[in-house]
């Protein structure tokens, strides 16, 4: 059984098989989350998004991903997700869940069970965070890809910010199981995700 998680923490020690970068389509490393990664992972994470093929100078196109080594991170794993721009690019929802869509897909390709999320498009990108995370959760509760199952997905959410406001429980961590398929399930998380500001200690 697969199961969603809500974690206070960093995505830089997470110790999952990979984690998720919200990369830029260059793939050189960035602001917010991007530059986080690439700072706790060393130069070797660079060295990896180097070697990722480029056409024009874009190695990730928008709405897809990329899998590279991580560097000095405990993660196995880094996948590169390149998510739209809010008011930007065209179609915004579908392209946020097909980014969704391709790391997971990577992560069932590499065998890899434990994935861990930061929020795609919600930094500079302008993504609003109560829709994308009903995005992202519909997505995992829904899809009907038997691939998904058995893999545990985190979201990574601000520190400080207690999941007891929202579910009345002293946890830093909830784990919610998939197989509930329910609306109210999704309504909470978000709720919590959108009073967390959906992510952890950068500000975004």
């Amino acid at each position: 059984m697969n199961n969603i998680t809500l974690i206070e923490g960093d995505i830089t020690t997470a110790k999952v098989d990979v984690i998720v970068n919200a990369a830029n389509p260059m793939m050189l490393g960035g602001g917010g989350v991007d530059g986080a990664i690439h700072k706790a992972a060393g130069p070797r994470l660079l060295e990896a998004c180097l070697k990722a093929q480029s056409i024009n100078g874009i190695r990730c196109p928008t709405g897809e991903a990329r899998i590279t080594d991580s560097g000095n991170l405990p993660a196995k794993k880094v996948i590169h997700a390149v998510g739209p721009r809010y008011r930007i690019d065209k179609n915004p929802r579908l392209v946020l869940a097909n980014t969704y869509t391709a790391c997971l897909d990577l992560a069932i390709s590499n065998e890899l069970k434990s994935i861990a999320f930061p929020a795609i498009s919600c930094g500079s990108y302008g993504y609003p965070l109560h829709e994308a995370a009903t995005i992202a959760l519909l997505l995992f509760v829904w899809h009907k890809n038997d691939g998904y199952l058995g893999r545990n997905i985190g979201f990574l959410i601000k520190p400080n910010i207690s999941l007891t406001r929202t579910f009345q429980t002293p946890s830093k961590e909830m784990t919610f199981s998939l197989g509930l398929h329910s609306i109210e399930l999704c309504r909470a998380i978000t709720s919590c995700f959108h009073l967390a500001g959906f992510f952890q200690n950068i500000r975004i």
